[in-house]
């Protein structure tokens, strides 16, 4: 079936997520506009991030970014979130990222954002590698296959 927070769970703790447990990193600064009538980062605005760092990680895989003229695109199937505590603005936030589990056409990134050295949020996103123009899934490119790093 593949992996879940439930799963990973029993092979690490997710809400002691360490900066050595990614690959991928990618620096971003909150906004104004991205607190809540609480004060605090809104939760709508955690997945923004995340998804800006995913389509980082593609360009240090070499890939120009995500698009659907790309032969070897991605779509997001899944995604499971667990918000661990609060940040504010402004801050200066660190998102990671580990290509944690392959399937034939399917692999999963677990991401988690980072307030210093404290994950504030983490996440586990089932993506499918998808060519748009023949509408269909397709086999996990070989760029994503050699950076998988499975957890222990």
């Amino acid at each position: 079936m593949g992996q879940s927070f439930d799963s990973l769970n029993s092979s690490m703790n997710m809400r002691n997520l360490q900066r050595k447990d990614f690959d991928f990193w990618t620096g971003i600064d909150t906004r104004w506009r991205d607190m809540d009538s609480l004060g605090h980062i809104n939760h709508a605005a955690y997945l923004t991030y995340m998804e800006s760092s995913r389509v980082d990680v593609y360009i240090q895989l070499g890939y120009s970014g995500i698009r659907k003229e790309m032969d070897e695109s991605a779509i997001l199937a899944s995604m499971e979130v667990q918000y661990l505590h609060q940040a504010n603005h402004p801050s200066q936030l660190e998102v990671g990222n580990r290509i944690s589990r392959i399937g034939t056409t399917s692999f999963d990134f677990l991401t988690a954002i980072f307030l210093n050295d404290k994950a504030v949020c983490s996440a586990l996103f089932r993506m499918v590698s998808f060519n748009y123009k023949l509408n269909k899934p397709v086999s996990v490119p070989e760029k994503i296959r050699a950076h998988h790093r499975p957890m222990e």
